[in-house]
Order: structure tokens, then sequence, then C-alpha cells
């Protein structure tokens, strides 16, 4: 019996370790071919720098042998945005992608010249707070997603909510009366601007217009969710909400999709646009 269970925890223990092994190897395969699919991405001429790139599925080498492929998650962060002010910084914003099952070239050699047939495409292109004040021009600007009506905290992934369109909460600083300080060369408002100026909350709505970002200010927020309370004098109230609204210029997104529908996403807000069957070239993305 000694002998028998012996040989029992010997095989166990080379089964284990050749698992291991094999484990290792398809996690190895699989680094090196988000590698080169990041490389291949970084081709493109509005990518700065290697996207994150996490390629879907076990095993992977069984997808690469065929070039078949589960899906594929990609982040590229740091593309320059069009339409801000030199003076206020330059824009940048994140565009990721989600591939559905996808072919593509056998063993995971992704080059930039490659066509990627997929199933389906959703695609974003995400501000953070701020970028979105370099538009607006509005410099300690935040973003926040409110909880559901009844339901305490800020609307993230614990309350079972992660965006919105509608009663978004911006809150910043701006001039009294509110034109004031938005020549080129006066200080933003939150900063060095040495005139009057309130900081507010208020509740926006987030929607597309021909594609393009537009963010409608619609009424000064007062809770629950944390905020500022200010008095704004009533004369000026209508132009207070002007100021955190804009239509922004029309801002990339991966593979030239146009955007559907604008959310928030926790502190940040994004494009969204989806789209079915498609060839994509990772040096156009």
């Amino acid at each position: 019996m000694p002998g028998i269970r012996k040989v029992l925890v010997i095989a166990v223990t080379v089964a284990v370790v050749a698992a291991g092994s094999v484990l290792l190897v398809d996690v190895g395969a699989a680094i090196r071919s988000e590698h080169r699919l990041a490389r291949a991405l970084a081709e493109s001429p509005r990518v700065p720098f290697d996207p994150e790139v996490t390629l879907a599925g076990f095993p992977f080498l069984t997808q690469a042998s065929k070039g078949d492929y589960s899906g594929a998650t990609i982040a590229a962060r740091g593309v320059e945005l069009p339409g801000c002010e030199p003076a206020r910084g330059i824009c940048r914003g994140e565009l990721g992608a989600t591939l559905g099952r996808f072919q593509g070239p056998e063993r995971g050699d992704f080059t930039g010249s490659d066509v990627l047939h997929t199933s389906s495409i959703s695609a974003y292109t995400r501000l953070d707070a701020v970028t979105l004040a370099r538009y607006l021009r509005i410099t300690d600007l935040t973003v926040s997603t409110p909880a559901p009506d009844g339901k305490a905290g800020g609307g993230g992934p614990q309350d079972g909510v992660v965006s919105r369109s509608e009663g978004v909460v911006f809150t910043g600083t701006v001039a009294l009366p509110p034109d004031a300080g938005l020549a080129a060369d006066d200080p933003p408002s939150a900063s060095s601007f040495t005139g009057p100026k309130v900081r507010v909350s208020v509740a926006v709505d987030l929607s597309v217009s021909d594609g393009a970002l537009e963010i409608r200010a619609t009424d000064f927020y007062t809770g629950p969710e944390r905020h500022v309370d200010a008095d704004v004098p009533e004369q000026m109230r209508a132009a207070v909400l002007d100021r955190f609204s804009m239509v922004l210029p029309p801002l990339p997104m991966a593979w030239g999709l146009v955007a559907q529908r604008a959310e928030s996403f926790g502190g940040d807000v994004q494009l969204v646009a989806d789209s079915g069957p498609a060839g994509l070239r990772p040096g156009r993305f």
C-alpha cells in the first residue's frame, strides 16, 4: 500500500506540473500575441502609445492555430482630440473598442496591415474631467454619476449603475457675470481670476448631435449626492447654466465609427458606438 500511494503521489505531481507547464505556455503565447496586436494598433498615426490589449478565450493556442479568436478589448490612451484652445492645454482622450469573435492571422502574428474580420464592434471615446474642463473652460470641473432615486451611493458599480445620460452632475467654478474671464488672455475663473466667482453643481444631459457630444445643463443640482450649494443671482442663473453647456467638435472614434449615444462613466464622459460585422485593419485604428 505505501508503494501504491507513493506512485499515486508521483503521478498526481507529474500531472499537476504538466498542466501548469501547458498553462504557462498558453498564457505566454497570449501575452506575445497581445503585444503584437498592440504594436500593430500603434501604427495608427493618432495612437501615441501602445494600447492595452486583452485577447479573450482559453485555451489561446487553440484559437491561434486556426486564426479564429474569441474576441479582444482595446484601450488606447492619450489620443489627441480637436477643438481645444492651445492656451488651455492639449485635450486628450481614451479610444477603446471591444471586438466580438474575429478571424485574423494564425499564431497571433498580427501586423498593422492585416484585416480582422469581426462579428461585432463596440467602440467608445472617453473624456476625463480634466479634458472636459478644457473644453468648457472651467478649470476645477468634476463629474459624478448620482445613484438611482432612493438609493445611497455615488452611482458606481456597487449601486448597480455605472453610467447614465440624464442628470449627470457637473461641479465647477465660473465667473460672475459668467461671460467675464472668457477672453483669450484672461485666467480661468477657478484659479487666478480675481473677479467675483461662484462654485456650483448643475445637472446635465448628455446626447449626440450629428455624431458630436452635446452637453446641456438643465438645472442647478441640490442633492442628495455630494454637491455644492451656492446662491446665484436670479438674473445670472440662465447664463451660469450656459457655461456648463456646449456642443463639442466631432471626436475621433476607433476605426472611424460615428458616435450613437453619450453617457457618463463614473467621473468621465464617453461617446459610444456599436456596429455589426466589419473588416478592420489594426493600423487604421
